[in-house]
């Protein structure tokens, strides 16, 4: 009996929820309903209840399909066809709409809603037809004018963008494609002019955008292998249309573009969602046969290395499937292996850019991190092994260079794997020979091979034994400028093995500072290339580990400039050693907690006890931020921070997140960064990267939020992404500082608008900012306080009378601030109080009633308020009201009130 009975109860319970606004739980108590209920009659009132529901939660596609099943048992199920109507309308469905409000004013011809409805939906599917034909007429006047020869070029570029932008929205995109759209773009691409292929590429590129239908269509009418060949062009903006190209198709076609784009698709695939396994490696192999062609331009290879990195390997570690990392490695490796044993002082090499190689080194190593186990390892070390020795060649130098060139790209990516290849014989020794060549090349390979061999310092000690000697008769020696810039940048990294540890200089006193010195000459010498120029900035990313190098540094402002310059150069290779100079000199790396007991124990045991240079204290970090922000430091992290994600590796971004945020710490210095474009710059960090990284650039935007007009310093659309970062700060494991600076960006940005306040609570903090206000902490107590007070509206109250029981308790503290703060909270709650007592749920006008009688018993200054207002009429005309069951408790609760403000003296009793 009582399984019989759960289906009704979970129903009821879903009805209880639905009417108090609680639309999760009603889905959920429905839900349960459909799984236990047998009886179909009553499954369908179920079902067209839960469809309700989603209307509300408006995830329509569910609606329509819950009101579709109540209507499969009751064609004339009346509330079912209109919540389908509604729901259809607001997919953009129109006519089927259409279809369901006519059969609903069929059935009440009186009903005025269906007939307004009706009225509508047929004005609507008129005005649509209208466009519709209207559109069809513009796409094809405008393939009409790009085809044609007596167009002129400015009235053919115009043609071109409109086709563009209507290509962006899904309308427009699907009367290009229903227009025979995709066989005449290719047709436009076929006519070799750049401006033609561009203008059709990035058509392409909109219709496809989360469209399956559509991404397939493109993708089998255009071909892989064109679109290879469109991309290998040596025209950058033409590429980087086509690697954008390829992403759309990838993403629509295997479910990586997440965006709800609400409206049916175009064409209906039937079973085939996502993109075969087959296709993928179809795509795979073509991007790696590009990458190792010679009919391929520098740019077009960067792109396709670009898109094996971006989805190649696993996004989620959790997934087990790493079968495209494996596939790659199989079919591949020895082909990127390639690119990064390029050496472009030598004949017949692949065209290449400034950032290639690099780019190759990192999707080596996150190929190397998408590995599952040893032996996939294994594999993966052998075979890069097995490439090197097959170029090794005693008779053919040419060879030997690109061996070693190979070794250089795998240490700047998967390092282990390239300091086990550094050990196996023979490979130093040729390192060492290449360094005693005549010919120039072949010492810039092998010196920039030992400076990558250097780079965990854990390994330094074996190159200042077996190295130093060998940079240091170079850099003597030489009269080469580039050689002698390279082995200074060795010496360098062996110099700075000791960290910014004063006690373990490497060599002698004032050595560090010639060495700084001289790479500050080459950085401001303009007549050197600006691949030399950055090596010495690699070498300052190792040396200002010294804390008087970066005290000269700073206050050579000419240096700092020429560097910041170098940041914003098309060749981004050089990012990491910028950020690793400025983290050094704003001391902005994790520093290891000193204990004063372990000090003295470590002391006593004879070990080795870190030590601080003077200059590394807080007035000299101080003085050196204020040098650099008056360099222009921050326009220089902004335009840092728009590299490719390829280049500004994850690590890259957590530096420049330091950065930020030791920048921000003086509150006098955050105009001037909001005023450089640091606002804006901060907030791809605050999304992407490492944890900590993320957390280092949230807390830098809540410091600029928290003093800060967040129009100016967020403009745009660009202030509600502030939120999540800065709610992602309100956690027990974040710091009271980080804590307290979020809650002020809060505050700031609910005092804005509701739309931002939305946006918070959407975010989940309300919950969090509560819990605040029970913080021991003033300041966090009055900042979670104050937050609350932008934060408060009627549909926020939702669980009893805590909240104001709450801020009337803070009311009564002794901080005048915090009084201040929950005063003002407070007058926004009286409105919602006075609603809540004349709410037609007789449920939540008690609560309304039983809040106010708590308020009434808790502070006298504040009765005295509460029955100054209209709060008094209501209460007297609720305690008038005839017994009713229904509503007693809430008669009851007014009358209560009254007495308790008798009882008080606040109002008096009528005489006779």
């Amino acid at each position: 009996m009582s399984q019989i009975a759960d289906p009704v109860q979970f129903k009821e319970e879903g009805n209880k929820h639905f009417q108090a606004g609680e639309i999760d739980k009603a889905i959920e108590c429905y839900t349960k309903a459909i799984k236990s209920c047998k009886d179909k009659k009553a499954l369908a009132v179920i079902y067209r209840n839960r469809s309700a529901c989603f209307l509300k939660k408006e995830n329509y596609n569910n609606a329509v399909s819950d009101a579709s099943k109540a209507i499969d048992v009751d064609a004339a199920d009346i509330k079912a066809l209109y919540r389908r109507c509604q729901a259809l309308e607001k997919l953009g469905k129109l006519d089927m709409a259409f279809k369901d409000v006519q059969r609903c004013a069929t059935l009440e011809p009186k009903n005025k809603t269906f007939l307004e409805t009706l009225r509508r939906l047929g004005a609507d599917i008129q005005q649509k037809l209208k466009t519709t034909f209207s559109t069809d007429s513009r796409v094809q006047n405008m393939f009409d004018i790009l085809f044609s020869d007596e167009s002129d070029k400015e009235k053919q570029e115009k043609a071109a963008n409109n086709l563009i932008v209507l290509a962006r929205e899904d309308a427009g995109a699907e009367r290009i494609f229903q227009n025979n759209g995709v066989p005449l773009l290719v047709q436009l691409i076929d006519t070799g002019k750049p401006e033609m292929i561009l203008a059709a590429i990035r058509t392409l590129s909109g219709m496809c955008t989360g469209h399956r239908a559509r991404a397939t269509a493109i993708i089998h009418t255009v071909g892989i292998s064109k679109l290879c060949s469109i991309m290998a062009v040596d025209n950058e903006e033409i590429v980087l249309a086509t690697a954008n190209l390829f992403q759309c198709v990838y993403d629509s076609l295997s479910g990586g573009d997440k965006r709800n784009y609400g409206k049916e698709e175009a064409l209906v695939l039937g079973k085939r969602r996502h993109l075969s396994r087959f296709e993928f490696r179809d795509i795979l192999l073509a991007l790696l046969e590009m990458i190792a062609s010679k009919k391929v331009s520098g740019h077009g290879r960067d792109q396709a290395l670009n898109l094996l990195t971006k989805n190649v390997p696993r996004k989620d570690k959790k997934n087990t499937d790493n079968s495209k990392g494996l596939f790659t490695i199989d079919h591949g490796l020895k082909k990127i292996l390639k690119v990064c044993g390029q050496v472009p002082d030598l004949p017949d090499q692949l065209p290449l850019t400034e950032n290639t190689q690099l780019i190759a080194s990192v999707l080596l190593n996150k190929l190397y991190d998408d590995m599952r186990c040893d032996p996939e390892r294994d594999h993966f070390r052998d075979t890069c092994d097995e490439y090197i020795k097959s170029k090794f060649d005693p008779n053919d130098m040419d060879r030997n260079i690109h061996a070693i060139n190979t070794l250089s790209g795998i240490l700047q990516g998967p390092f282990d794997v390239g300091n086990v290849l550094a050990g196996r014989q023979g490979v130093m020794e040729m390192m060492v020979a290449l360094c005693g060549s005549e010919r120039e090349v072949d010492q810039l390979v092998a010196v920039e091979a030992l400076i990558h061999a250097s780079t965990k310092t854990s390994k330094a000690s074996f190159f200042i034994s077996n190295g130093v000697t060998l940079l240091k008769d170079m850099y003597k020696k030489t009269k080469n400028e580039k050689i002698k810039i390279r082995a200074l940048v060795g010496l360098c990294k062996l110099g700075s093995a000791g960290g910014d540890d004063y006690s373990m200089r490497q060599f002698a006193e004032g050595s560090t500072e010639k060495l700084a010195k001289q790479c500050r000459k080459w950085l401001c010498n303009p007549t050197l290339d600006v691949r030399t120029r950055k090596w010495a900035v690699e070498g300052l990313a190792y040396l200002t580990n010294d804390a008087d190098v970066k005290d000269d540094f700073v206050e050579d402002e000419a240096a700092l400039r020429a560097m910041f310059e170098l940041a914003k150069s098309k060749d981004k290779t050089i990012l990491y050693a910028v950020a690793c100079t400025l983290v050094n000199c704003t001391n902005s790396y994790d520093k290891k907690e000193i204990i004063p007991e372990m000090v003295q124990l470590a002391k006593f045991s004879k070990q080795h006890v870190p030590e601080q240079h003077p200059k590394d204290k807080k007035d000299f970090i101080e003085r050196r931020v204020k040098r650099l922000l008056k360099a222009g430091v921050t326009s220089a992290l902004a335009v840092m921070v728009k590299a490719d994600n390829s280049i500004l590796t994850d690590q890259t971004k957590e530096m420049l997140a330091r950065v930020f945020l030791a920048l921000a710490e003086d509150i006098k210095d955050r105009g001037t960064i909001v005023a450089q474009g640091g606002g804006r710059a901060l907030l791809p960090l605050a999304l992407e990267g490492t944890d900590k990284g993320k957390i280092k650039a949230s807390h830098a935007l809540a410091k600029i939020a928290a003093v800060s007009n967040p129009e100016i310093a967020f403009p745009a659309e660009r202030i509600y992404e502030v939120v999540r970062p800065l709610v992602s700060l309100l956690n027990t494991e974040r710091d009271g500082l980080e804590n307290f600076e979020a809650l002020l960006g809060l505050t700031n940005l609910a005092a804005l608008n509701d739309k931002l306040r939305v946006k918070i609570l959407k975010e989940k903090a309300l919950p969090e900012i509560e819990n605040y206000m029970f913080e021991e902490h003033d300041q966090i107590r009055q900042a979670a306080t104050e937050c609350m007070c932008n934060l408060v509206q009627d549909r926020y109250l939702e669980d009893g009378n805590d909240k104001l029981k709450l801020l009337v308790l803070l009311c009564g503290e002794d901080d005048v601030q915090l009084q201040r703060a929950a005063a003002g909270a407070l007058f926004h709650w009286l409105e919602i109080i006075q609603r809540l007592c004349i709410h037609d749920n007789p449920e939540i006008q008690h609560r309304g009633l039983v809040t106010v009688f708590n308020m009434l018993d808790a502070d006298e200054q504040l009765a005295k308020k509460l029955i100054e207002c209209e709060l008094l009429e209501i209460l007297t005309y609720v305690a008038k009201l005839e017994d009713n069951p229904k509503k007693q408790d809430a008669i009851n609760a007014a009358r209560a009130c009254l007495s308790r403000a008798m009882d008080t003296g606040l109002i008096k009793p009528f005489s006779n």
